[in-house]
C-alpha cells in the first residue's frame, strides 16, 4: 500500500504550524515518525507490513502534532511526550482499521484497506496490534494521569462506534445524537492529544483541562467538516467515493439538515442507496438544499469558539500562534 500524501495546500499549512511552534517541533515529529516505523515492525512480517502500511498512510499527523504543540516548550527529557504523541497516532490508526472492517470499506485515503487486502481476521488483528502497542508505549514511560487520559479517549471511541452501528440507516437521528456521536468518535481523541501534551509538560490541571477543551472543539469541527466533504468533495480530495457515508448507512449532519428542507429527501430510505451513482445523485440533492453551507457554518462557529478559548490561556507567542494555525488548518480542508 502506498502512503497517501496531504495536498500541497495542507502540507504548506502544516509547515507553517511547525515553523510557528519552534525549531524543536520538527525534530520531535521526526522522532515520533521513527518510533512509529519501529513499532510497526515488531510483530512479524505479515502484521508488521499491514501495520506499517496503515501508519504510513496516516496523512497529516494532526493528533501527534497537537500533543507536541500542547506541551509548549521543549522538554529536557522528551521520552513521555514522544510516547504520548506516538500512542495517540497508534490509537487513531487502529480505529481506522477497525472502522474499515465494520464498514466493509475497500479504500482508505485512496488506497486499498487492510480488510480489502487481507480479509476481516487480518484487519482485526492489525487494529488490535496497533491498540496494544499504543498502551505499551504509554505504560513504559507515561504517568498514571496520561495512561488514564488515553484510556478514557479509547473507551469513548468504542462507545461512539457502537452508537454509529446502532444508528446505521436511521434517517431520523437527531442533531444532538449525531453531535454526541462525533464527540465520542473523533473529538475525544483530539481532546486527549491536547491534554497529554500538557500533562507531559507538567502543567496544572486547570491548564490541562483548558487545552483539552480546545482539542474537543477542534475535533468536533473536524468531524463536521469531514462529513461535509463526504457529500461535496471529490475522490481526489477525500480518497474515497463521494457519498461513502450514505453507502455504509452513516447518517450525518448534511443529510439530517437536508431532510428538514426537502420532503423528497425526507422520503428517501437510506437502505435504498446501494450504488455509487445513487449516492452521488443524493449528494447533489443534499447540496442543492443549502444543508452543506449550514453544516459548514456550524463547524466554523465551533472553530471560532475553540480559538477564543485559546486566547484566555497564558501561552507563549509561538505556541499560541501554532495552535491557532492548527484550528485554521481544519477549516482549510474545505478549500
Amino acid at each position: 500500500m502506498s502512503a497517501a500524501r496531504p495536498t500541497p495546500q495542507v502540507a504548506a499549512g502544516i509547515a507553517a504550524i511547525v515553523r510557528a511552534a519552534g525549531s524543536h517541533v520538527p525534530l520531535l515529529l521526526a522522532a515520533v515518525e521513527l518510533r512509529l516505523a519501529e513499532i510497526a515492525q515488531t510483530h512479524g512480517p505479515l502484521l508488521g507490513r499491514h501495520a506499517g502500511d496503515t501508519i504510513a498512510s496516516g496523512g497529516k499527523r494532526l493528533r501527534p502534532l497537537l500533543v507536541l504543540l500542547a506541551a509548549g516548550r521543549e522538554p529536557e527529557d522528551p521520552s513521555e511526550l514522544l510516547a504520548c504523541a506516538a500512542a495517540v497516532e497508534l490509537v487513531h490508526s487502529a480505529t481506522l482499521v477497525h472502522d474499515d472492517v465494520l464498514d466493509s470499506a475497500a479504500l482508505r485515503r485512496g488506497v486499498p484497506t487492510v480488510w480489502a487486502q487481507g480479509g476481516r481476521a487480518l484487519a482485526v488483528a492489525t487494529g488490535d496490534l496497533l491498540f496494544s502497542r499504543a498502551f505499551a508505549e504509554m505504560t513504559a514511560v507515561g504517568t498514571i494521569a496520561a495512561v488514564r487520559t488515553l484510556s478514557r479517549a479509547s473507551s469513548a471511541l468504542a462507545e461512539g462506534e457502537l452508537l454509529q452501528r446502532e444508528d446505521a440507516w436511521n434517517a431520523t437521528v437527531s442533531v444532538e445524537r449525531y453531535l454526541y456521536r462525533c464527540e465520542l468518535k473523533t473529538a475525544r481523541l483530539f481532546e486527549a492529544a491536547c491534554e497529554l501534551g500538557a500533562i507531559s509538560a507538567g502543567e496544572p490541571q486547570a491548564h490541562v483541562t483548558a487545552l483539552g477543551a480546545f482539542g474537543l472543539r477542534l475535533g468536533l469541527a473536524f468531524q463536521l467538516l469531514d462529513d461535509v466533504l463526504d457529500v461535496s468533495g471529490s475522490a481526489g480530495q477525500t480518497g474515497k467515493h463521494r457519498g461513502t457515508d450514505l453507502l455504509d448507512g452513516t447518517v450525518t449532519l448534511p443529510l439530517i439538515l437536508a431532510r428538514r428542507r426537502d420532503e423528497t429527501i425526507a422520503a428517501v430510505d437510506p437502505r435504498e442507496i446501494v450504488t455509487p451513482q445513487q449516492a452521488d445523485a443524493l449528494c447533489e440533492r443534499i447540496e442543492a438544499t443549502g444543508a452543506l453551507a449550514d453544516a459548514r457554518a456550524q463547524a466554523l462557529a465551533i472553530v471560532v469558539d475553540a480559538k477564543q478559548g485559546l486566547a484566555a490561556l497564558e501561552l507563549g507567542d509561538g505556541q499560541a500562534r501554532a495552535l491557532d494555525l492548527v484550528a485554521d488548518s481544519v477549516v482549510d480542508r474545505q478549500a
